[in-house]
């Protein structure tokens, strides 16, 4: 029978799985039950707790299509570390950067509890290792480092899979472009203030060629800065929609001012 997977934000429903002491028609069901739920979900593996059982049983869809059970598991003897980007069922849609033992060994038992040993290394023992800390109660995100795990974390506020540079950042490298702007259209605005004070013509059209020259600076500076930021943009892909009315609204009153500060430059100036 296929059965729902346990998915964030749903807990843990056991701190430590129950080792199997008897094998029943209640633990042979929750086998073909984890069989089921693997083969319709497209998945590699499935621990009971996964399906909302307390056993500690997993179950493991091989190459040639084949399944592995393991009913109580346990690593007991680990070498090297390897660094991965690994999904989880639980955790739909999302992945995580996680150091884990580079080769395990295992002991669990068949259905006649018959103890067996497997030794891992590569895909499998990442997997083994993943579902292993179901049987704990746990997930991936206890094994993150500080640094991954804040990540992770943000990826789960915004239900998405980006890094943390991709979230919408507070601060842009284009917004020194537009703080450039702004100093210019100060200054431009400053120029015609001044105007007001100064009597000799060739003085004023001197100072109406600076405001010409600047004027054509800070245009081409907004076509370089609309260009640019859009560029910026497609780098956080987590808020592209709300960067592109900020961009044209930018622009937009960018060139307002310019506009202003010209024709009033124009009609007292010039």
């Amino acid at each position: 029978m296929i059965k729902e997977i346990v998915r964030y934000p749903t807990p843990p429903s056991v701190e430590y799985s129950t080792d199997v002491r008897i094998f029943t028609d209640e633990i042979s069901s929750l086998i073909d039950n984890l069989k089921d739920t693997i083969e319709a979900n497209s998945l590699d593996a499935l621990a009971a707790f996964q399906i909302g059982s307390m056993y500690n049983v997993i179950v493991i869809k091989q190459e040639d299509g084949s399944f592995l059970e393991l009913i109580n598991p346990r690593m007991f003897n680990t070498q090297g570390s390897v660094t991965t980007t690994e999904k989880t069922a639980y955790f739909p849609g999302l992945s995580a950067k996680i150091t884990r033992h580079e080769k395990i060994s295992v002991v669990y038992e068949d259905r006649e509890l018959k103890q067996h040993s497997l030794k891992a290394d590569g895909a499998l023992s990442i997997l083994l290792q993943r579902k292993i800390d179901y049987t704990f109660g746990s997930s991936f995100i206890n094994k993150l480092s500080p640094e991954e795990k804040k990540l992770f974390e943000t990826k789960l506020e915004f239900g998405s899979d980006v890094a943390i540079s991709e979230v919408c950042p507070t601060t842009f490298k284009r917004d020194y472009i537009v703080k450039f702007i702004n100093l210019l259209l100060a200054g431009m605005f400053l120029l015609f203030i001044a105007s007001f004070f100064i009597e000799e013509t060739m003085t004023l059209d001197t100072i109406w060629q600076y405001q010409l020259y600047a004027s054509f600076l800070a245009l081409g500076l907004n076509i370089i800065y609309f260009f640019y930021a859009q560029y910026e943009g497609k780098l956080y892909s987590g808020c592209t929609s709300c960067q592109i009315g900020n961009i044209i609204g930018t622009v937009f009153i960018s060139l307002t001012k310019l506009t202003l500060i010209m024709v009033l430059s124009y009609l007292l100036i010039h």
